[in-house]
């Protein structure tokens, strides 16, 4: 049950994601829909070429597809003032879709018996590698990448459910919450990790 509802809240969460930032970018409708469904199913399809499982299972998950398509219909058709607002509230379907994906990749991963380094790969690919794909695709600097943090959290869920901390599809509930929780305080009080710039 749990996996089935993280798949669904990722995949909406991401959809919508990736068709704001293609009609940010002025993309036309076709480059709304592509980079929606490319931001959704990006992440899985990069976990499955890691730890071989074959990419052909992405195109079984008709329902999700269905409701990808459906999200992305209903951002395009959105008014221009509740768009206008995606600023305030965008962040919150990314920090969304960055949490259930984290948790449904590290799931994926316990469930082949792989180890712990991989579970927590597979948790950061699959909760960034679709927005990656995302902002590749519309020439902007992946998120993952910038100051606030980002795939850590991804990190950090592939390591509890990696070390069996919690067990239980509630307990998953609540790293799902945590995750997204700790990316949305990351934003707003500027959390980082440490970086370096190079000498001009």
């Amino acid at each position: 049950m749990a996996w089935d509802v993280l798949s669904l809240i990722g995949t909406v969460a991401f959809a919508v994601s990736g068709a704001i930032v293609a009609m940010e970018v002025k993309y036309d409708l076709f480059g709304v829909y592509i980079l929606g469904v490319v931001t959704a199913f990006g992440g899985g399809a990069l976990r499955n070429l890691l730890i071989g499982v074959h990419t052909d299972t992405l195109w079984e998950q008709g329902f999700l597809f269905k409701a990808a398509l459906i999200s992305i219909t209903i951002i395009f058709l959105s008014s221009h003032n509740l768009l206008s607002h995606w600023e305030k509230w965008g962040i919150y379907f990314d920090a969304i879709g960055l949490a259930a994906f984290a948790v449904q990749g590290a799931m994926f991963a316990v469930e082949l018996n792989l180890p712990l380094s991989a579970v927590i790969v597979a948790a950061v690919l699959t909760g960034s590698g679709g927005g990656i794909i995302r902002d590749l695709l519309a020439g902007r600097k992946p998120l993952v990448f910038r100051i606030e943090i980002y795939g850590g959290w991804a990190a950090l869920a592939g390591l509890v459910i990696g070390l069996g901390l919690f067990e239980g599809d509630v307990a998953l509930y609540i790293i799902l919450a945590l995750t997204t929780t700790l990316r949305i305080l990351s934003i707003i009080y500027k959390w980082r990790l440490p970086f370096r710039t190079m000498p001009d």
